[in-house]
């Protein structure tokens, strides 16, 4: 079964691409390689969370955060390549969090992200991973997601 009917499946839509919030493109190509920018939580045009984890946020939350940002992830990959079905594999993941000095839970944070991976992609949603714990994230959001993933010509 492919990404797209995977998705469909779980129930899942990919959503519009979310504009840049500065000078930069959603994407980047080369060869079979795509690289995403840093996608945020947004939904439907708002960030479904603000604030740091540990502190406004909870564990929970910033795992839904992941997930979203990865979500938009694959938005913006999707309008690059046209289908997720040309996925190949899910090489990197880096998770950025923003998060209270104490709090040592970024992993659990970032399961959100590898974890949607997995349910659309099986085996080739297994990816090596990042999860970075950061004081501060644009938009006082507590997530950002890149992706890297290897395409079909």
């Amino acid at each position: 079964m492919g990404a797209e009917a995977r998705l469909a499946e779980l129930g899942i839509t990919v959503p519009d691409v979310v504009p840049p919030v500065a000078a930069y493109q959603p994407t980047a190509r080369t060869g079979n390689l795509v690289f995403t920018a840093g996608q945020l939580p947004a939904r439907d045009g708002e960030m479904i969370a603000v604030g740091k984890v540990g502190e406004a946020v909870t564990e929970e939350q910033g795992y839904e955060c992941a997930r979203q940002c990865a979500l938009n992830a694959l938005a913006a990959i999707k309008a690059e390549i046209g289908s997720l079905d040309d996925i190949v594999r899910v090489v990197k993941a880096v998770v950025f969090v923003a998060s209270t000095p104490d709090f040592t839970g970024q992993p659990k944070v970032a399961n959100g992200a590898s974890e949607l991976l997995g349910e659309v992609f099986g085996e080739a949603g297994k990816h090596a991973r990042s999860a970075v714990g950061v004081p501060v994230l644009p938009l006082d959001v507590p997530v950002e997601v890149e992706l890297v993933v290897e395409v079909r010509s």
